[in-house]
């Protein structure tokens, strides 16, 4: 193994690798393909460099570049990376890992939301196409059960309890179990939806066949498709289908809606993990106040 490109095709094929969860696997090999990828010269990408000669000055214009999609994203593939040349580092291909000298940047909490007529216009622009139908419930779950769309994603009909209008579902991150009524709305459209896609497992799978069967959206084919979406319905370009689930869990916290019932919704195990969500909200301040003075009043 001489060139960068071999310890990441060593490191896909490792049993540490195999080892992972399949949504891993999968994030792991794309951004490190990205990784390799990644022009460091106008003839050589990063994966062309013989790992005798990778060093910290490499990795940092690798890095700077990968910036340019973002601190997260520069951030992840910086980690995965690591990951790989840890590897070679082991095996003696490297007296140390470059990738571990690079200074990350700091990632800010994001607190972007969508407001209710933005949700709309979403919704309303993406079940307007069926190419895009599938991704608008994905999204529209979502909002409404104020999931992660990565478990929206891969949501099957199992899942679904049609008699009793409930969805029973762990959740990937951390397990969570949660058992979330299903108002009528939703129940019409996901009986629309096993209508035409119940024959097949998963709820809300590529509308397309793929050689013959119909499989669900990969993580990275998300963001491109809804970024589509907001271009067509002229909606802002950084709110992203991610920020659905912050925004559901606020408009809950601005209701007033008590944090242990916010907990048995969304999956958060403490309500010190509700933090985020709770502090600084303008209603939630303004329900505080009005009634300490119907305390006092009263």
């Amino acid at each position: 193994m001489k060139y960068v490109r071999d310890i990441v095709d060593y490191y896909l094929s490792s049993p540490q690798f195999l080892a992972l969860r399949g949504k891993t696997q999968h994030s792991y090999a794309y951004r490190l393909m990205e990784a390799t990828q990644t022009q460091i010269t106008n003839d050589r990408t990063l994966g062309d460099y013989r790992l005798s000669s990778l060093n910290v000055s490499l990795c940092k214009i690798a890095y700077q570049s990968w910036l340019k999609r973002g601190v997260r994203t520069a951030n992840l593939m910086a980690t995965v990376l690591s990951v790989a040349l840890k590897m070679a580092e082991e095996l003696e291909l490297i007296n140390r890992n470059p990738m571990r000298l690079v200074k990350k940047m700091k990632t800010q909490q994001r607190k972007t939301m969508w407001t209710t007529d933005q949700v709309k216009t979403f919704l309303d622009t993406a079940y307007s196409d069926y190419k895009w139908r599938s991704i608008g419930l994905i999204v529209h779950m979502a909002y409404t059960f104020a999931q992660r769309v990565g478990d929206m994603r891969s949501l099957k009909w199992d899942n679904i309890n049609f008699d009793e209008r409930r969805l029973d579902l762990e959740q990937s991150k951390k397990r969570a179990e949660v058992h979330l009524p299903i108002g009528d709305n939703m129940y019409k459209m996901l009986q629309n939806q096993y209508e035409d896609f119940g024959f097949q497992p998963y709820v809300a799978p590529h509308p397309f066949p793929r050689s013959g069967s119909y499989i669900i959206y990969r993580d990275v084919e998300i963001s491109p498709i809804v970024n589509a979406i907001k271009k067509k319905a002229n909606l802002p370009a950084d709110i992203t289908a991610m920020d659905m689930r912050r925004t559901a869990i606020t408009e809950m916290v601005e209701a007033g809606v008590d944090t242990t019932q916010i907990m048995a919704v969304s999956g958060h195990n403490s309500p010190s993990s509700m933090s985020p969500y709770i502090k600084h909200t303008f209603n939630s301040a303004s329900n505080a106040l009005n009634k300490r003075e119907e305390y006092k009043n009263a």
